[in-house]
């Protein structure tokens, strides 16, 4: 499996890429280059399909002992990933704690057009913290739709930060009257502010030990 690790200090947060993209895509450059700037070092690898030249996702369980294979070799402090990927990463943490915590870009709650068919069953099963950046206007995550998982999930855990005009990629509608430029600097604050908090957690549970 090909891995690339930043070479930077900070808490290691592994980025899985989406169903359609790759350790290389434009997207998972972009959101690695905020996780850096707000003190996090990135690891990033592509998912056996990928490795293989396909263009189609394995079925999940696989994708999920992928996923565990590659924390068994880094050892991060957060996983997460954009869409599917991220997708990937929670369910890996619904099953078991295997990170200090979950960052979660464009999570994929439904597939574009089918907003009844959620993903949401395993995310009352995580019980480390979560930083969710999703865009009010996702295709693969309605708002409403998320709202309502969000109010049965632990708020003391899960943080979910919406993304004025954002579509699943992060491009931005331009009737929302924001801008990408905008849209980044919300991200790098809240990316910031979390990864801060986490690491604090992390070390008052270090000296209680």
């Amino acid at each position: 499996m090909h891995i690339v690790a930043d070479a930077s200090s900070g808490p290691k947060v592994v980025l899985a890429h989406g169903a359609g993209s790759h350790l290389e895509h434009p997207t998972l450059l972009w959101l690695s280059e905020i996780v850096r700037e707000a003190g996090g070092s990135v690891v990033r690898f592509n998912f056996g399909y990928r490795e293989a030249g396909k263009s189609m996702p394995d079925r999940m369980p696989k994708l999920v002992e992928e996923y565990r294979e590659v924390v068994r070799e880094i050892q991060p402090a957060v996983i997460g990933g954009h869409s599917m990927g991220g997708r990937v990463a929670s369910m890996l943490l619904a099953e078991e704690p295997v990170a200090s915590g979950l960052l979660l870009f464009g999570y994929p709650l439904h597939p574009p057009d089918k907003p009844h068919q959620l993903r949401a069953d395993h995310l009352p099963k995580i019980q480390v913290p979560v930083l969710q950046l999703s865009g009010t206007e996702d295709e693969f995550c309605r708002r409403d739709l998320m709202e309502e998982v969000h109010a049965g999930l632990d708020h003391d855990l899960w943080r979910l930060t919406w993304l004025n005009g954002a579509r699943h990629s992060y491009s931005v509608k331009k009737s929302s009257g924001s801008s990408k430029i905008e849209i980044r600097r919300t991200m790098l604050d809240a990316v910031r502010t979390w990864l801060r908090a986490l690491q604090v957690t992390e070390n008052l549970k270090e000296l209680n030990r």
